[in-house]
């Protein structure tokens, strides 16, 4: 009985399927595609799964007001004038000034170019939006992004902590949406720049469809030290005006029009060790005036988490050759003396085109140089930033990767290395994928109208 009704189940089947052939294709058909047009707006809404982060552009603050440009010698005028440091300090200002690496066309605020100076809130809050609110306008108006459709703010700076917070400066000065995510970051040191980059990819991991903006910079009104310790002079010299705003989404249609996306972030944060977490330090002096103290430690602290950071970064990024030199060199110093076996430093020349170094000095230069093996044309956009611009703390990298693009030396699959020391003591690194070849005539940075006087010969600087 069963086999007589299985037969007759199939009959019926093959007689239906006869009738009706045409039909039940055009169903099966119609099946498939809205199968695949499911799949594909899962995928594209899901954000697990579009894990791209795109940067579509970013802008780097340059004042306009000529009276904030200073030079050395206006520098060491401005210093002696306050009456505040000794003889000795001046002395000791000048010399780091000499070896410092940077130029004659570095910025101050305006309040810091008068005499007498004035360092209050008030001048410090002006010093900060005119950055902020003029490397935004900037990147708005290069990318066309309306206002509205920004979902995510992320903004750091060590030094100037309001209250209201300077995300919360953004909300207000551009009347945004009550439900846009603020995050606001202070205490990170020069390396939080890259730090607000992560925090905003984390953000736009879960948030699908949005554009995050970060904002990079530091406020040296705050950060001036009017005292005589010697360890906490040398940040009046090296510190400069400068900020940086940048625009990341995770939209499968800015992929198109976006420079680059983001392939890796590493951090390495060293602050377990005593010697590293105190190598910078805000403090006060024995007379109370409040500065950045660099300690004798900054160096091997900043040794330490580059060889951290890199030991990590380097099996994402390098060819596997240079995986296996290298990590036969780790386990060989690890089994036996490591004075006895060299460390053996990778050709990161090979796993990228374009190196943004930050700006921390001309000896955190030097030394970086010749740790990664790095050639003087490499170095270069490091080294004319610092001479251009000072050292803008988070912002530094920026203008490295602007200072690349206006030379037009940016390809399409060209990568970029963006690393960055910070107060911790942090070492952070982010990787960028060129997605097209930046014209550099078509664009527009704080390089542009000067592009051309570039290279300087530093050596002397």
């Amino acid at each position: 009985m069963s086999y007589f009704c299985n037969n007759f189940l199939v009959i019926m089947i093959q007689d239906f399927w006869a009738d009706h052939d045409e039909i039940i294709m055009v169903l099966i058909r119609c099946g498939l595609i809205a199968s695949i047009l499911a799949t594909l707006y899962c995928y594209l809404m899901n954000p697990t799964k579009n894990k791209h982060v795109y940067l579509v552009d970013f802008a780097c603050y340059k004042p306009h007001n000529p009276a904030c440009m200073c030079t050395k010698e206006s520098f060491l005028k401005l210093t002696k004038s306050t009456g505040k440091y000794r003889d000795e300090s001046l002395d000791f200002t000048r010399k780091i000034l000499e070896r410092s690496g940077i130029g004659e066309k570095t910025y101050l605020p305006e309040c810091l170019m008068k005499t007498p100076s004035n360092t209050c809130l008030a001048e410090a809050r002006n010093e900060t939006e005119s950055v902020v609110i003029g490397a935004i306008d900037e990147l708005m108006l290069k990318t066309k992004v309306k206002k509205e459709e920004i979902g995510i703010i992320v903004t750091n700076c060590s030094l100037f902590n309001s209250m209201p917070s300077l995300s919360s400066m953004i909300v207000n000065h551009y009347k945004l949406s009550h439900n846009v995510l603020t995050y606001n970051l202070s205490g990170m040191g020069c390396s939080a720049g890259l730090i607000s980059i992560e925090l905003a990819k984390q953000l736009l991991q879960v948030h699908p469809n949005s554009y995050a903006l970060v904002i990079s910079t530091e406020n040296i009104n705050s950060g001036s030290y009017f005292g005589n310790n010697r360890s906490m002079l040398v940040s009046n010299c090296l510190f400069r005006v400068g900020g940086a705003a940048i625009l990341l989404s995770n939209r499968i249609s800015d992929s198109l029009r976006s420079k680059y996306y983001l392939k890796h972030i590493v951090r390495t944060h060293k602050g377990y060790q005593d010697n590293c977490y105190n190598s910078i330090l805000q403090k006060e002096d024995d007379n109370g005036d409040t500065g950045v103290a660099l300690s004798k430690d900054i160096m091997s602290s900043a040794g330490e988490a580059l060889n951290a950071n890199i030991s990590t970064l380097a099996k994402n990024v390098l060819p596997l050759i240079e995986q296996l030199k290298f990590l036969t060199n780790l386990v060989a110093r690890n089994l036996f003396k490591k004075k006895v076996i060299k460390a053996y430093a990778p050709n990161f020349m090979l796993a990228f085109e374009h190196f943004c170094i930050h700006t921390g000095g001309k000896a955190v230069q030097d030394q970086m140089q010749k740790v990664l093996k790095l050639s003087d044309w490499h170095m270069e956009p490091s080294r004319m930033t610092l001479y251009r611009y000072g050292n803008t703390s988070s912002s530094s990298v920026w203008y490295e990767l602007a200072y690349c693009e206006a030379k037009g030396r940016v390809k399409k699959g060209h990568r970029i290395w963006q690393i960055a020391f910070g107060s911790g003591f942090k070492c952070n690194s982010a990787v960028w994928y060129a997605l097209q070849t930046i014209d550099p005539v078509k664009e527009k940075n704080p390089w542009t109208d000067e592009i051309h006087e570039f290279p300087v010969n530093v050596t002397n600087h």
